[in-house]
């Protein structure tokens, strides 16, 4: 997954660095801001025919509009950019009752779906900071006086299922601070006024709002997540995304225990839970969400996602566009890397990467805060020395799928999020998502963080619970569910030395005197998609304990007290 960059221990900052203006302490302390109204950050785009091949995009959130071209290309795509900041690259469905793809701004790639009205025109809706609306218009700045001078701003959202920005460099523009937000690609320019701090947010070089903060005395640290509860066990609510939902009893299951858990997660037992889901007998037959969430709100995935890219990988060799898992990753590798290769290295292949196997030093040389914090990722980790013999021995490292997505990409004619597109999440009819890119900004990162839904995880484990079927289509062959499930080695660098197999981890649960198999693809803060195959069930839960290695397996615990005992005949 990507790594968290933010020093400060204070959550959602955006730290300001390399400023040179001088500043007093006079504005030093917390700050406190009202946005213009909860969709301030929320935009309707609008496509419409301006002539042969050229098309009008516009963007409004209420208060500002933005107008741009967006060119039809030799392959039929729809493309423009905003400034060089933000870029679209869409196309129009078969049919032509729809628009679809990519918003690449910063370092994510917001899927998008414009569809078409009696009017002829294409409406949908941008959500850069991820969340369908705000539950809180409150926005926090906590701003401090570095060394040298400059300033630092950490901003908060009074609503915090945003899970945060990342600041990459600042500049003077006459008397204000301009920076840029590289994770959602949003500009900042702040004014320094006498008792106030204005705070504009640009898409581009143009103001979309602006936020006036005063002085506040809140204890920024003290912000909790909060939301409207709207919990229960019963039926879920059918929402034509292909789900068939059903209650517990018509699958066997009990409510005891998911009534227990949904108190103990409101009465903070299970801090920071966001979502709990089950479904079993291919039926959505248990749905809450904590502090906010909702089914709208596409969840940052972190590590789980890395199953993701085993399915690619699989999907790959299905279409031949790789000949299978023995084929050696400097096969791959550009030529200007290639000095990196060695009698060790020249062996590691696809499965030594699929399985943690590789032997490149991932808590070291290879780790993500090592390459992640490098201008160059594939050289850093090509770089890194060896510690183990390929496909002897597993240590859990998110260089090994990053350096898979690099090979993938090198084989690939169109871009890889087209393919990722094309041949997972459109055949499971998953359009609500987000991809983030490594360090180049234009390709999809195969170490995590990717954003779904928690129904789209779901159906994702339900895909490889049904051998890699959804609704009767084949989308990833038998085969390749059987080899990625299968038990190669076990993780040595973990506490519990969990068996491992293609980018998913085995456990066993122990319920009632029973014991039960759980294959998962998890990531960092607590996002689980756990299949059981003997339980005919998929539980998919997702957390945000980023920062807490005391609740790291929460989640585990979740399933073992509560989910399992519900499910378990």
């Amino acid at each position: 997954m990507f790594k968290n960059v933010m020093t400060a221990v204070l959550l959602f900052a955006y730290v300001l660095t390399g400023c040179s203006q001088q500043v007093t302490n006079t504005y030093e302390g917390n700050w406190e801001g009202t946005l213009a109204n909860t969709n301030t950050l929320n935009f309707n785009l609008v496509i419409k025919e301006s002539s042969t091949n050229l098309y009008e995009l516009t963007i409004t959130n209420f208060e500002s509009t933005i107008r741009e071209k967006l060119v039809v290309t030799n392959n039929k795509r729809l493309q423009g950019s905003i400034d060089d900041d933000i870029h679209f690259d869409l196309s129009f469905t078969s049919d032509k009752t729809a628009v679809t793809g990519f918003i690449k701004t910063g370092i994510l790639m917001y899927h998008i779906t414009l569809q078409k009205t009696n009017n002829g025109t294409y409406n949908g809706v941008w959500n850069p900071i991820m969340v369908d609306s705000l539950q809180s218009q409150t926005m926090y700045l906590g701003v401090e006086n570095n060394e040298d001078g400059s300033l630092a701003m950490y901003t908060f959202f009074g609503d915090q299922r945003f899970t945060g920005t990342w600041i990459n460099g600042s500049e003077k523009e006459g008397e204000a601070i301009v920076f840029r937000d590289y994770k959602t690609g949003l500009r900042f320019r702040a004014k320094l006024l006498k008792d106030t701090i204005a705070l504009e947010t640009l898409l581009g070089q143009q103001t979309v709002t602006v936020t006036n903060f005063k002085r506040s005395d809140i204890d920024l640290s003290s912000l909790k997540p909060s939301g409207p509860k709207n919990q229960n066990v019963n039926k879920p609510v059918a929402l034509n995304d292909g789900w068939i939902t059903a209650s517990t009893a018509d699958v066997g299951a009990t409510t005891a225990s998911l009534s227990k858990l949904i108190d103990e997660v409101n009465k903070k037992e299970l801090p920071n839970t966001h979502s709990v889901l089950i479904a079993k007998e291919g039926k959505l037959v248990f749905e809450a969400y904590f502090d906010g969430h909702n089914p709208n709100i596409s969840h940052d995935q972190r590590s789980a996602s890395k199953s993701i890219s085993s399915a690619m990988i699989g999907i790959a060799i299905d279409d031949k566009i790789l000949a299978g898992v023995d084929q050696k990753l400097y096969d791959f590798i550009p030529q200007e890397f290639q000095y990196t290769k060695d009698p060790l290295k020249s062996k590691i292949n696809f499965e030594d990467l699929l399985t943690m196997s590789s032997g490149l030093d991932v808590d070291g040389d290879a780790s993500e805060n090592n390459y992640q914090s490098s201008d160059n990722w594939l050289k850093t980790t090509l770089e890194a020395k060896m510690t183990h013999e390929p496909g002897t021995h597993a240590n859990y490292g998110s260089a090994n799928p990053y350096l898979l997505g690099v090979s993938l990409d090198q084989q690939l004619q169109s871009p890889l999020e087209l393919y990722i597109e094309k041949k997972l999440f459109a055949p499971l009819g998953i359009t609500n998502y987000i991809i983030q890119t490594e360090n180049t900004a234009t390709t999809p990162y195969f170490g995590g963080g990717m954003y779904l839904t928690p129904r789209d995880m779901l159906k994702f484990g339900q895909l490889y619970l049904d051998k890699g079927k959804w609704k009767g289509k084949q989308i990833i062959s038998e085969s390749w569910v059987a080899a990625s499930f299968k038990k190669y080695r076990r993780l040595q660098d973990v506490k519990d030395k969990n068996e491992y197999g293609y980018l998913w981890w085995h456990k066993t649960y122990t319920v009632g005197g029973k014991k039960v198999e759980s294959i998962e693809a998890r990531g960092a803060g607590g996002q689980y998609i756990c299949v059981i195959p003997e339980l005919q069930s998929v539980v998919v839960i997702t957390s945000g304990n980023y920062r807490s290695r005391k609740l790291l397996q929460q989640p585990e615990n979740i399933l073992a007290q509560y989910v399992l005992p519900a499910i378990v005949k």
